[in-house]
């Protein structure tokens, strides 16, 4: 996709009520449903305002869950709670000023962890990164907020939606086991207060400066639903970059900021490690990846069932 044009950015600076003499257009990283630039903008004074574009792609849109409305009312909850997230600026809903319906942002300095080149300085830092899940967790919402949110309870496991075990899993060395299980077991876990949860928490959507978080980005998926699926994302990347000691940092850590014990996590890991199995080319740059994967579905795995009775 092509960057927005240049009477696109300049209608938004426009309904921004900026008065700029120039702008740059920079791409930053994007994904298969959004795309993603910086403006920078020089004021008549010289001095710079950076936004951030985002603008999505309503082909590749889940069924009921419009990702621009979902990421903007996000923004706006975790901005009124004071968590470090990009300040939203502008919600164009239609296209009518970007082209494709999106939102605009302020941008914010930091850099995220690159992986797999810096996975030790990932593990170093599992406590910090887990203490503001916890934080984002304790986020409150109402029933009106949730028509923006997905029901992660239902979404984490979409691949048992149609009772049909999907292709990729069924390729996957362990994917018919995960598959069954999740199945089997799902929803049966110890009731919890559902929590606001980001839904795809991992390093490349963490801005540092130096150890300090700067911004948690990319809330197209934010949700709802039961905590221990976010910290199943979060502990898989740590055993597929070779660090799974860090994961149980990382557990130990939320659990201590969240004040709750995380009740069903080997369910939540199993549920999750059906992402890798979509397309494994890209999940797994190396050989110890896999193997670490491997060893996060053994565990899982060994740990539900040594405490329930699902059908094998």
């Amino acid at each position: 996709m092509s960057p927005p044009s240049a009477a696109s950015v300049s209608a938004v600076l426009d309904a921004l009520g900026l008065d700029y003499a120039e702008f740059r257009i920079h791409d930053l990283p994007s994904t298969f449903s959004n795309f993603t630039q910086r403006v920078n903008v020089t004021l008549p004074d010289g001095s710079l305002e950076r936004i951030v574009l985002r603008r999505y792609n309503p082909d590749k849109y889940d069924e009921g869950h419009i990702k621009h409305l979902c990421e903007f009312h996000a923004l706006k909850l975790l901005r009124k709670r004071g968590a470090p997230v990009p300040k939203p600026l502008l919600l164009d809903e239609t296209g009518e000023l970007l082209g494709l319906p999106g939102i605009v942002t302020a941008f914010v300095e930091g850099a995220p962890i690159e992986l797999p080149a810096q996975a030790h300085r990932w593990a170093k830092l599992a406590a910090p990164a887990a203490r503001m899940l916890a934080r984002i967790h304790h986020t409150p919402f109402t029933e009106a907020d949730k028509r923006y949110l997905m029901d992660d309870n239902i979404e984490v496991a979409w691949f048992i939606k149609d009772g049909l075990i999907p292709d990729y899993m069924r390729a996957d060395p362990d994917g018919k086991m995960v598959w069954q299980l999740v199945r089997d077991c799902w929803g049966n876990w110890t009731p919890v207060r559902p929590r606001f949860a980001h839904t795809d928490y991992w390093a490349g959507n963490i801005l540092w400066s130096g150890d300090e978080i700067n911004a948690v980005v990319d809330w197209e998926e934010a949700g709802y639903g039961h905590p221990a699926a976010d910290v199943a994302y979060c502990r898989m990347g740590y055993f597929i970059e070779g660090v799974p000691e860090a994961a149980e940092t990382f557990l130990r850590a939320y659990e201590a900021e969240a004040g709750w014990e995380l009740t069903d996590l080997p369910l939540f890991e199993l549920a999750a490690s059906a992402r890798p199995m979509t397309d494994p080319a890209d999940w797994f740059a190396h050989p110890y990846m896999e193997s670490g994967f491997r060893r996060f579905i053994a565990q899982a795995k060994e740990r539900l069932l040594s405490t329930r009775n699902c059908d094998r």
